[in-house]
């Protein structure tokens, strides 16, 4: 792997905590996500199901995890199955975990080749009365495959009707959402590679290059640094695409006198970063440029400093709302005619449609528990936006922040957002 793995006694804690929120008898059962095709033999890069990560700290396919604290025998309170390299694999693809190595990242004893789950789940299931099962709750999710999770299910409803069946996404969701320090060490690793992917852009950003080349530096910085790559989709959008909130063609040329806004982060050992800056294609902002952004840095900062435990993303929706039509209004973009009319106190969202935020962690788009409020611990995103699409204005301002006991911490306070620091930065 090209990260350095979080230690074993972090996945440890988390299978601790599953097991105390789990009922009687109960048997947890997580699956690694399938390996995609793509065209004849290829395949798409693996990338680990996010639930089993947490709770096993293994990032290799065909994988599954069993949690039974109610076990009989200690040995099967934990159980880990992964793929056993046989001589094809070793030929074409190289030696997978051994069982030796899958103990040492996961703190797991009991370990099994892949191909033994069926008969050892067997075994284990009739000593269960309820089968936790895991699946894609994200409220953003569209679901239009089944998954290993989802077949399992199909499978264990059809083996084992008379098991009482519950879910595992509210006790991870709630897990996760709030970080521990070894997760929030690699989102700060992330935070840095990022950093140094924004600070080379600025230095290649000129009149005539095309957004792809800016996103060729970004993807280069990110892997010399052991990233795997992007947490998501790259935008990089000059000119009006900077107004399609999830442009991602990435194909056009960066004419002078425009802007550009560039969304990416780097993924750090499964765990995501996002950022967002908009510089001038020439290095030099406009009048009517430098307005509209520190518009958007206004509503940015004054957000940043009500995040603290307590405060809901709603509220912050809230008074984001609020601050942003006094913006809009200043910049001459809203009239106090718009607000007179019918929901005028959602005319602000014409050029500000999206939330404040959201939960980051081994989602870019994290999974939380819907309306709790901000816990010490929680990492969300700050990304106010304005996008003035008849002026081919898009902006937008984001960076990761930590929710701590007396407030927040700027996970990217390092990397440059003033107007003065990018464009001094561009023309050194």
């Amino acid at each position: 792997m090209k990260y350095t793995p979080i230690n074993k006694s972090f996945f440890i804690q988390n299978r601790r905590k599953l097991a105390e929120r789990l009922d009687a008898s109960s048997i947890a059962v997580f699956h690694s996500n399938d390996v995609y095709p793509t065209n004849a033999d290829g395949t798409m890069p693996f990338r680990q199901n996010n639930d089993l990560f947490y709770f096993s700290g293994i990032d290799q396919e065909d994988t599954i995890l069993i949690v039974f604290p109610d076990s009989v025998e200690a040995k099967y309170k934990e159980v880990l199955f992964i793929i056993e390299t046989n001589e094809h694999i070793a030929i074409w693809e190289g030696n997978k975990l051994t069982k030796d190595k899958a103990r040492e990242l996961s703190g797991i004893e009991t370990v099994f080749w892949f191909h033994e789950f069926d008969t050892v789940f067997k075994q284990l299931a009739y000593d269960a009365t309820t089968i936790y099962c895991d699946q894609n709750e994200h409220a953003r999710a569209e679901k239009l495959i089944d998954t290993r999770n989802d077949r399992f299910i199909q499978s264990c409803k059809t083996n084992y009707p008379l098991h009482t069946f519950k879910r595992l996404a509210p006790i991870s969701n709630a897990l996760r959402s709030v970080k521990d320090p070894a997760e929030i060490d690699t989102i700060r690793k992330a935070c840095d590679i990022t950093k140094d992917a924004f600070a080379r852009v600025l230095k290649t950003i000129k009149p005539g290059v095309r957004e792809y080349e800016i996103e060729a530096d970004i993807i280069y910085e990110f892997v010399r640094k052991g990233s795997r790559g992007h947490a998501y989709q790259p935008i990089i959008a000059s000119g009006a695409n900077a107004c399609v909130l999830h442009y991602i063609q990435n194909d056009q040329v960066c004419n002078d006198g425009d802007l550009i806004l560039m969304d990416f982060g780097a993924e750090y050992g499964n765990y995501a970063s996002d950022l967002t800056r908009v510089v001038p294609v020439n290095g030099k902002f406009t009048s009517r440029q430098k307005e509209v952004y520190t518009a958007v840095l206004n509503v940015f900062k004054e957000i940043k400093k009500i995040i603290k435990p307590g405060v809901t993303l709603q509220e912050l929706n809230i008074q984001t709302g609020k601050l942003m039509t006094r913006e809009l209004l200043q910049l001459n973009v809203l009239k106090q005619e718009d607000l007179e009319k019918p929901n005028g106190e959602q005319a602000y969202k014409r050029y500000f449609m999206h939330g404040i935020g959201h939960h980051l962690g081994l989602d870019v788009h994290d999974v939380h528990v819907k309306n709790e409020p901000l816990k010490e611990g929680m990492v969300i995103t700050l990304e106010p936006g304005i996008y003035i699409r008849e002026e081919n204005i898009g902006i937008r301002l984001e960076n990761d922040i930590l929710i701590v006991s007396n407030g927040n911490i700027d996970l990217m306070e390092h990397i440059p957002i003033e107007i003065d620091q990018i464009e001094s930065i561009m023309h050194s």
